[in-house]
């Protein structure tokens, strides 16, 4: 187990909050995309940009909204809010929604497995809203919870009105804060289950049995495709963000305002077979590898296991060496009881030759209650009594 060194953590900008510009730097004259309002290309486990177009444009998202309604699903799963198996009741407001749909009515129960199948291969306006509802009480307050994420993720110029991405005023995103979305949504890998799913069926085994055909047509097409969220409205036009993975390397592409969807999978096709033709990673740790324990006082339990938040991995272009590579781990001073799971406790920084190339937080792998006054007490007795 390796020594973790306190020291005070006085700023801190996680690598999952922001994307760093240093390949997009290098590869000002790479065009990749045409016919397209706005770009991106990402490396998924460093955020480091390898090609933007107008990038930080507010355009509408339409049904990549989802991605940030899946988000917040994912994270209620992580977090024990929520079960696979769990069986959520469409209201009438849910069953009303146009667009996209499963087709719910009203009273209607699936468990949330298969309401996530709605939303990730069907693009399910109706799915995404019951789970809202089921989530947050109502679509009006997991908008906000939308809207806190974002600003958590560090989004500036994006605002969300709805959780579908039907036509509303107001309601906002970016090809970069798109991209940071889907950085996120990547952490929870089980989502490419679904994402990732040509076609599937709903209600099996009944006279209502429902074919879903992912509106993401890469995920046949291309190999390695396997998420995220495609989106059009007449105003938005067509958009995608798309992920895939090749050689340990995950990328995430987006795009907005494409003419046709014919375009739109040709931009995004290019994208990604430059990434792969361009660079590699090389893995350091998964999401939540241990590194160490963390005293903590007053605790129920004296120590907290410390874990990464999210795959860590090192981003070169092909033919690059990495060495010369370090790694420190700083734990927050002072940490005291109650801590929850998933609590930033502290951060890993990996650098080469003095350069910085990532910040990541690291986290409480447990739940670690205030300790009682009889457990106290008896910590302190034994202080005393100790022998050397």
């Amino acid at each position: 187990m390796k020594r973790l060194v306190s020291i005070v953590l006085t700023a801190f900008l996680s690598a999952a909050y922001m994307i760093p510009h240093v390949f997009a730097e290098e590869e000002k004259g790479t065009q990749l995309t045409e016919n397209v309002k706005s770009a991106i290309l990402i490396e998924r486990d460093t955020g480091e940009v390898l090609y933007e177009k107008n990038s930080e444009e507010q355009l509408p998202p339409a049904s990549m909204t989802k991605i940030m309604t899946m988000l917040l699903i994912m994270e209620a799963l992580d977090e024990g809010k929520l079960t696979m198996k769990e069986k959520v009741r469409a209201s009438e407001y849910a069953a009303s929604m146009g667009g996209s749909q499963i087709f719910l009515e009203p009273g209607e129960e699936m468990t949330v497995e298969e309401m996530l199948k709605g939303i990730a291969i069907g693009s399910g306006n109706d799915a995404s809203v019951a789970m809202a509802e089921r989530i947050a009480g109502s679509e009006e307050n997991f908008v906000s919870m939308m809207n806190k994420k974002a600003k958590e993720l560090g989004l500036k110029n994006t605002k969300f009105q709805n959780t579908t991405g039907l036509p509303v005023e107001d309601h906002y995103s970016t090809a970069h804060d798109m991209a940071i979305m889907a950085k996120e949504l990547l952490k929870y890998e089980d989502i490419t289950k679904f994402t990732g799913t040509y076609e599937a069926y709903l209600r099996e085994n009944t006279d209502k049995k429902f074919w879903l055909v992912n509106t993401n047509k890469l995920v046949r097409f291309y190999p390695g495709v396997d998420g995220l969220k495609t989106g059009f409205t007449k105003e938005a036009m067509y958009c995608l963000t798309a992920t895939a993975q090749k050689d340990g390397m995950r990328v995430v592409a987006v795009v907005f305002g494409a003419p046709t969807s014919k375009e739109r999978n040709a931009q995004v096709t290019k994208m990604l077979d430059y990434a792969f033709n361009q660079y590699k990673t090389s893995p350091l740790f998964e999401r939540n590898h241990v590194l160490g324990n963390a005293k903590v006082g007053k605790g129920a339990k004296k120590t907290v296991e410390v874990v990464t938040s999210e795959r860590i991995s090192l981003l070169t272009k092909k033919g690059e060496n990495i060495e010369g590579i370090k790694q420190k781990v700083a734990i927050h001073k002072n940490l005291k009881a109650p801590i929850k799971k998933g609590d930033q406790i502290g951060t890993l920084t990996v650098e080469k030759q003095g350069e910085t190339l990532i910040k990541s937080p690291l986290l409480a792998k447990e739940d670690i209650a205030a300790a009682g006054w009889w457990t106290l007490y008896k910590r302190s007795i034994g202080m005393f009594t100790k022998t050397k």
